[in-house]
């Protein structure tokens, strides 16, 4: 029976976890790609203006997370996790899609860009659902001394996404592609790799068990899902805001902004840029679980003020640091050593929020808060650190960082591990 067991957890924690990796593989390839794609949409001159117009719509996306992270929360706590996922990562293939066939500004002028709006809103609903139910599946999956190792691989996968699509870029920079190529048409092809990846997450997802933490909310046959009963928890909510708020920024800082800012400001040619990001990334993602299992060791509060702390104390030397590198390996080494500090909130912030929360309002209450906080602070971290570059003050857009983390690590101080007061030990796990 316990290897019966052992086998069906593992098979979920797998099935979750790539079809975790193929929506986020949608979500960074924008990012990744915004270097070459900026000017088919936005024409012009100005190349940090062009980046910035492109940031806009990534941030915009973001706008509709908070409105992902109802809709899928209500339908993950109401209907089941799985049917969620699945109808999540299928809003995300749509948006890849269509982006891979949008035309361009010079063939049908400023309805291209409101193409690619609409494509982003699109991944923003679908993504913002993402987070808070696959981390509400996989904390109710996992055994109660490995809930730290096993929530960790969202982010695992999460990074994955990313380094596939930068796998996937330094690919077509060095091998089968020429610069002009991209330029013209070659920023087309993850979009059509990112939909046709969707297939794959979707077949993973159909087959999912479904938790027993929900089955049994089911047969108990109580009200579930509904911001009314959400609201019954208010210290919780604020939690998961201000924990978020510190690392979201870091995060989108050193992951998703950090490529342009190699090219943009520091002067890196854009291949270089792309290998630095993939290669740092790679390691970050490998250090998720140790922290993860960390964390099963010695609690989940000490990560997060290690975190709070080395951030609030290291961001602006290391960026100011970062800024003026002349070799491509340093600039290596002071990215890792960001992201290692990084780790602390990254790889166990999906299990602290699902452990505040009841199981009949854990999706909503994991996804509808953090989908808020992200929106606004995760989501313009890099519009405002290139209109800080714009208007010739880009160092504080370090210090806005620093703020940041700093109110964030005064809640980790304030607040209990949530380990020792689990809601997820009063139920079922697997």
């Amino acid at each position: 029976m316990s290897s019966t067991i052992s086998r069906r957890r593992l098979r979920a924690i797998i099935g979750g976890s790539i079809g975790n990796l193929v929506e986020w593989y949608d979500w960074y390839a924008y990012s990744a790609f915004t270097i070459y794609f900026s000017a088919s949409f936005f024409p012009g001159d100005n190349r940090t203006l062009q980046l910035l117009n492109t940031a806009a719509i990534f941030a915009v996306g973001f706008l509709m997370r908070p409105l992902g992270g109802y809709v899928f929360g209500f339908i993950g706590d109401r209907f089941g996790r799985k049917k969620s996922m699945t109808l999540s990562v299928l809003l995300m293939s749509l948006g890849s899609l269509i982006i891979a066939c949008s035309p361009t500004y010079n063939q049908i002028g400023v309805i291209a860009p409101i193409v690619l709006l609409i494509a982003r809103l699109l991944q923003g609903l679908s993504v913002g659902g993402e987070y808070g139910v696959s981390a509400t599946y996989l904390s109710e999956m996992a055994t109660p001394d490995r809930r730290g190792f096993y929530s960790s691989f969202q982010y695992v996968t999460l990074i994955g996404g990313q380094l596939i699509a930068l796998g996937i870029q330094l690919l077509l920079q060095k091998l089968l592609l020429s610069e002009e190529d991209l330029f013209m048409w070659g920023w087309r092809i993850p979009f059509f790799i990112g939909a046709v990846l969707a297939v794959v997450a979707l077949y993973l997802r159909q087959h999912l068990d479904e938790t027993r933490a929900f089955k049994q909310q089911e047969l108990l046959q109580e009200k579930k899902g509904s911001l009314q009963l959400l609201i019954q928890h208010p210290k919780e909510i604020l939690t998961v805001i201000g924990l978020t708020l510190g690392g979201t920024l870091a995060f989108y800082t050193y992951s998703t902004y950090m490529q342009k800012f190699l090219v943009n400001t520091v002067g890196l040619v854009n291949a270089d840029a792309t290998l630095i990001t993939f290669l740092a990334l790679l390691i970050f993602a490998g250090l998720q679980p140790i922290f993860g299992l960390l964390s099963d060791k010695i609690g989940r509060k000490p990560l997060l003020l290690a975190f709070g702390a080395l951030g609030t104390l290291f961001t602006v030397p290391l960026l100011n640091a970062l800024q003026h590198v002349e070799d491509k390996w340093q600039a290596f080494w002071l990215i890792l050593l960001a992201l290692i500090i990084v780790s602390g909130y990254t790889s166990i912030n999906a299990i602290v929020k699902a452990e505040l929360f009841p199981a009949k309002i854990r999706a909503l209450g994991v996804g509808l808060p953090y989908a808020l906080t992200v929106a606004v602070f995760g989501g313009s971290a890099e519009y405002i650190a290139l209109w800080f570059k714009d208007i010739g003050h880009e160092n504080y857009f370090y210090w806005y960082i620093t703020i940041c983390i700093a109110c964030s690590l005064f809640v980790y101080l304030g607040m209990q591990d949530t380990m020792r007061r689990s809601q997820l030990n009063n139920e079922p796990n697997g």
